[in-house]
């Protein structure tokens, strides 16, 4: 008899695994390999041992005629040093790239890492800040600004708050730099927050949601925890 209950156990949790939806499997193996190929290529840039030709008119030709295929969404900073496609080493048509300055997740931001995820099926998505970051370090200064500018700098405010909490303040490089990473980690919260679809992906594991740094003098990526 214990014999018995013990194989039904087994069976029924054998069942259980097996009417577990497989694309959570493959999705997570996705997210995994698009950020791999990501790490692998910063540091192939960061040894200036780029595989990614300059002209490469056979993709170009593939990517008119299939579509485009990116391994991931990128939010990043509109930044001019600050180039996903050549920072991560990857040809066109392998990113899907949003900049804005101060990487900030407005409306339009949210709309496009939607369209990346939802319909592009990217399985990672990145909000990439940087170092010396010209809109966070205008916040974190108060700086008086024209135009639009200070309704930019109103969606990164909350983040330069946060960061006032931490005794680096006294270091204004290091204040800035806190402010550069509580920024991402702002962005990302808010992403989340401000889309259903993309929350949703992520609580069904069908993206990853990660946030990473780029040092603009040594080049070097950092992911954050």
């Amino acid at each position: 008899m214990t014999i018995t209950f013990k194989s039904s156990l087994a069976a029924l949790a054998l069942c259980a695994l097996a009417n577990l939806p497989q694309a959570a499997f493959a999705d997570q193996s996705a997210s995994k390999t698009s950020l791999d190929a990501l790490v692998a290529g910063n540091n192939r840039y960061m040894t200036g041992q780029s595989s990614i030709p300059r002209i490469d008119p056979q993709r170009r030709e593939q990517t008119a005629t299939e579509g485009q295929f990116p391994i991931a969404t990128i939010l990043g900073c509109s930044d001019a040093r600050v180039p996903p496609e050549i920072i991560f080493d990857q040809k066109f048509g392998k990113l899907f790239v949003i900049r804005v300055a101060g990487n900030v997740t407005g409306t339009s931001e949210i709309a496009s890492a939607e369209y990346g995820v939802h319909y592009l099926k990217t399985p990672l998505v990145v909000v990439l800040g940087h170092s010396a970051c010209g809109a966070v370090k205008a916040t974190a200064e108060n700086a008086e600004l024209k135009g639009k500018l200070p309704k930019l700098i109103s969606l990164i405010q909350p983040a330069v708050d946060e960061a006032r909490k931490n005794p680096k303040e006294s270091d204004k490089t290091n204040f800035v730099e806190e402010c550069v990473e509580q920024n991402v980690r702002y962005q990302m919260k808010k992403l989340l927050e401000g889309s259903d679809l993309i929350s949703d992906a992520k609580k069904n594991d069908s993206v990853k949601v990660v946030g990473a740094i780029r040092d603009i003098r040594t080049g070097k990526v950092r992911w954050l925890d």
